[in-house]
């Protein structure tokens, strides 16, 4: 049965790539503004682990808001990275790419303190995965580190810190801008791991 891992070259899905070991990963270029960079990480994993790596490219930013799109959230948004139905449309596509490839398990990196939103609850989690294996292919969803922050499933992996270094998490440029929520996050979890200071 092949597992697939939505890997977007945030130090989050970069850990459960070490930790999971899926047999290919899907990293999706949605027009965000930080593709590039969150690409060639994605890449650099990949080939370092002996992941087979599949890029989808599709140019949705005319449908998105807040941070990664260089726009103003919408007035819905909890936070300024919001962008709409995000994780559905990427476990969609991923799960679009993935059921041409035999892929029975999708690998989402959600996170504990990602519930903020409502995409990254465990009844999202639940719900998404309903639908993909109710329909052809019957793809399961599964958010291995959905009790965890951050810190925790990166210990738990047992990533390297040099394979952590290439994480981009910035959520408005192509290189750590340390303002955004994203570079806040990533310098606060290394620090927690005691890779500080920033």
């Amino acid at each position: 049965m092949s597992t697939a891992l939505l890997l977007s070259g945030g130090m989050d899905s970069i850990a459960i790539a070490f930790w999971k070991r899926p047999d290919l990963a899907i990293t999706i270029d949605y027009g965000q503004i930080p593709a590039a960079t969150e690409l060639r990480a994605a890449n650099a994993v990949c080939a370092d682990l002996g992941i087979v790596h599949h890029i989808i490219k599709t140019d949705l930013i005319s449908l998105g808001s807040g941070d990664m799109a260089g726009t103003a959230a919408l007035e819905v948004a909890n936070v300024p990275e919001w962008w709409p139905f995000r994780n559905q449309m990427l476990v969609t596509l991923a799960a679009m790419k993935g059921v041409a490839l035999g892929v029975k398990h999708l690998l989402i990196g959600t996170l504990r303190t990602d519930n903020e939103h409502r995409d990254g609850t465990a009844e999202f989690i639940r719900s998404m995965s309903s639908i993909l294996e109710y329909q052809e292919g019957a793809i399961a969803l599964d958010a291995p580190a959905i009790n965890m922050s951050s810190a925790e499933l990166i210990r738990l992996s047992g990533v390297p810190v040099e394979i952590l270094a290439w994480a981009h998490s910035c959520h408005v440029a192509e290189q750590a801008c340390g303002q955004c929520r994203g570079c806040r996050k990533h310098y606060e979890t290394m620090m927690e791991l005691g890779f500080g200071p920033y």
